[in-house]
């Protein structure tokens, strides 16, 4: 059982780590470009 609570915190600890350092390194925002296209509306 000691074990098991060992590697349960040790994989909690390298999630931590993991996610701190994707939020300081991985920015996944798109890069932002304006887009402009005519639309023909044929209604009234």
């Amino acid at each position: 059982m000691r074990h098991i609570v060992k590697l349960v915190l040790v994989l909690a600890v390298l999630a931590a780590i993991g996610l701190v350092a994707f939020a300081f390194v991985g920015d996944l925002s798109p890069d932002r470009t304006q887009v402009i296209q005519p639309v023909d509306l044929d209604g009234s």
